[in-house]
């Protein structure tokens, strides 16, 4: 068994921050402020990143063992919420990996990577996950990941 604990604390009515106790320098600003903050991810975005992020370590897990080669990845993550009672409905991803590899094998990267995902488990039996891979170039997506917030293209990857 693996345990994980995350420290956080407010620090304004606006301001919070959470650690990760293991990773003594890694931290993340977190959205607490009723109105909202552009500068800090909200609680959702937070479950959607998580998702994100699992995905792609995954990757980064499976494609030595697959010997699977491949340029880059990236991943778009997008969640429905309702409002009574607040949860998360549904999540859907589209995942873009620049590769050569076979279609076939483009699906197996996949498969693996939805069976072996701590984070894609937890999540695929709270609520409706769905989601692509495809084969694809990631300049799009990279630049709106690195574009000031609101100037990036938000469709194509």
């Amino acid at each position: 068994m693996l345990e994980y604990t995350v420290e956080a604390y407010r620090s304004s009515p606006h301001t919070a921050t959470a650690r990760s106790g293991r990773a003594s320098d890694a931290s993340v600003s977190l959205d607490i402020d009723p109105s909202g903050r552009p500068d800090a991810f909200n609680p959702a975005e937070l479950l959607l990143t998580a998702l994100a992020a699992c995905l792609l370590k995954g990757i980064e897990r499976v494609t030595p063992m697959l010997t699977f080669e491949l340029r880059s990845a990236a991943v778009r993550v997008h969640g429905i919420r309702q409002d009574s009672p607040p949860r998360m409905l549904s999540v859907e991803y589209e995942l873009a990996v620049d590769t050569d590899e076979s279609d076939s094998r483009l699906d197996l990267l996949h498969r693996n990577l939805q069976k072996y995902g701590t984070v894609f488990n937890t999540l695929s039996r709270a609520l409706d996950l769905t989601g692509t891979i495809h084969r694809g170039e990631l300049t799009a997506l990279r630049r709106a990941v690195d574009a000031p917030r609101g100037t990036g293209p938000s469709q194509d990857l």
